[in-house]
Parts: structure tokens; sequence; C-alpha cells
């Protein structure tokens, strides 16, 4: 790795976290010894870089510290194209249309030395097998975000029919399948709703009484106390 890169590498994993970091982790993650991460810790400081903190102890970056937020390394070039990519694969047309967005801004505004990198990446996902069917979860994401309460009609896997009212907590993706993660008022328990398996759905004009991010952080304990009851 360049110095240059390296400098703006160690500069990045400081924004990235909110407590000190110390120079044995960063000289991990930069694959440096730690010797190298003083030295640059202090060229960085000597540049009027906010950095605090001292050996043993760990670093941190000033959170009034501002760089170019678009000025990327070849790494995270190709871990963008990897994200498009993937995005791309996933059964959600409109998402992957947004990636198709994102990825067509970045390359506007970055550096015309960074396109080559952008248009002949040399990292790819693996292409699917079967194409999944692509679904438009525009309704159910709009949902999500205002947390209202949702009334769908669902076919289970024998095609029998059940209406719902359902409380949105998020989107989840895998090779084939959209899934909405919702708390269900008839079971009243989590269930996980096949996107492409809700014939038709309903926004009620009904807040959901937990405010969205604690909805969410209560399914998360939820999952995880499933995933120790099966070990």
């Amino acid at each position: 790795m360049r110095r240059a890169d390296r400098l703006f590498q160690l500069i990045q994993i400081l924004r990235r976290v909110n407590r000190p970091v110390t120079a044995a982790k960063l000289a991990e993650e930069l694959e440096v010894s730690k010797r190298t991460v003083y030295r640059d810790i202090a060229d960085l400081v000597g540049q009027r870089v906010p950095i605090e903190g001292e050996a043993g102890l760990g670093y941190t970056l000033s959170e009034f510290y501002n760089m170019p937020p678009l000025m990327f390394t070849q790494d995270e070039l190709e871990a963008l194209v990897l994200g498009v990519q993937l995005v791309q694969s996933l059964p959600d047309k409109t998402i992957g249309n947004s990636a198709k967005d994102v990825f067509a801004k970045i390359r506007d505004v970055i550096p015309p030395s960074f396109i080559s990198t952008l248009s002949d990446a040399g990292v790819r996902i693996k292409p699917r097998e079967l194409e999944s069917e692509k679904q438009d979860t525009r309704y159910l994401r709009e949902a999500i975000r205002a947390n209202k309460k949702l009334r769908i009609t669902y076919f289970d896997r024998d095609e029998n029919k059940s209406e719902r009212v359902v409380w949105p907590i998020i989107l989840g993706y895998d090779e084939a399948y959209c899934l909405l993660i919702a708390w269900c008022e008839q079971r009243q328990q989590y269930r996980h709703f096949r996107v492409d398996r809700i014939r038709h759905m309903e926004r009620l004009d009904i807040s959901v009484p937990i405010a969205g991010n604690e909805l969410r952080q209560r399914w998360e304990l939820w999952r995880e106390q499933i995933f120790l009851n099966k070990r």
C-alpha cells in the first residue's frame, strides 16, 4: 500500500469508530508495524489532522474533521462494484434500479482516473443459476419508514389465504426471496412473509405503537434467542 493510501485509510478507520483505537489494532488492519502507525499518526497531526490520544490508550479523530467524502481507494471502489452487483442480483427490482442510480452518481463525480476502476474492476459476483422473480418493494419500504401498520392478504406455500394486520419491521433478502419481517397481530408473534406471496397490501392510517428502531431491536433480540435455543 502506498504511504498516501495508508494515511488516507488510517483516517478512514478513525472516522468509522466512536471510541479510541489502539496502535496495535490500527497496525493489524493496515498490515504494518506499530512503529509505522506511530510515525503516521505524528505525520497526520503535523498536517493539522485533529487526532487525539497517545500510545497505550488509543487514538480518536475529532468529530468536526471534514474530509472529501468521495475520495475512494481502489479497494473501496472494488467493494462498491461488488455491492452494486450484489444488490442488483437480489429479487427486488426497485432496490436494484436504485443501486444503478447510485453507481451512476458516483461515477459522475469521482476523479477521471478512478473511472476505469469502476468500469474494469477485477471483481465479480457469481452469476445466479436461476433468476428470481423481481419484486416491487416501494410500498413496503414506505410503510417501514412511516412506521405504519399494514393489512396484507397472504397465501402460504399451500395457497391457503389469510388476512393479517402486521407491524412492518424490515425487509430481508436471500438469493431467491424478499422477506417482510413483521409483528403479526393475529399470531402475536414475529413472522417472515415472502413478498411474492403477498397478493394485496394496504397501509393503514394507524401508527405502530412502538418506535421503529426499538421494534427492530426487539426483533433482533428475539432472533438471537431463537438462534441460541437451536444450538
